[in-house]
């Protein structure tokens, strides 16, 4: 469920960024969760060998942009592949990648999904009695 939801929202970041940018062109909405599909497939297989290496050169440094580079490499991959979707120079990929990745971080966010992450970082009210009281 959480895979077609992104695919969804990806392809809605896509959409809109074509409405809002000149050199985004997307034909229609089918064709632009085409892109989102065949993005989140290059990414997965492509991009995470790509990003492996690069993160490799960066010694893990830069994992979020090189999380970006290879996600907006992976967007002029599918420009290339799909005719009725058209990104003018890779500009608009890294503006693209950027602004899909905080769509899905809110939507994530929003679905409550980082929750349990963060109950396990703050400390309960028992364990901080327990650490006093040992002092």
């Amino acid at each position: 469920m959480e895979f077609i939801i992104n695919l969804l929202v990806t392809a809605g970041v896509i959409l809109l960024l074509a409405y809002l940018m000149p050199s985004v062109h997307v034909k229609s909405f089918w064709t632009a969760l085409w892109v989102a599909f065949l993005t989140a497939i290059f990414t997965a297989t492509i991009g995470w060998l790509l990003g492996g290496i690069l993160n490799l050169v960066t010694f893990f440094l830069l994992e979020a942009i090189v999380g970006l580079i290879v996600t907006a490499l992976m967007l002029k991959l599918v420009d290339a592949l799909v005719g009725n979707f058209k990104l003018d120079g890779f500009l608009p990929a890294i503006i693209i990648a950027i602004a899909v990745a905080v769509a899905l971080a809110i939507v994530s966010w929003a679905r409550g999904d980082n929750e349990g992450e963060v109950s396990q970082l703050q400390p309960q009210p028992q364990q901080t009695e327990l650490l006093l009281s040992q002092k």
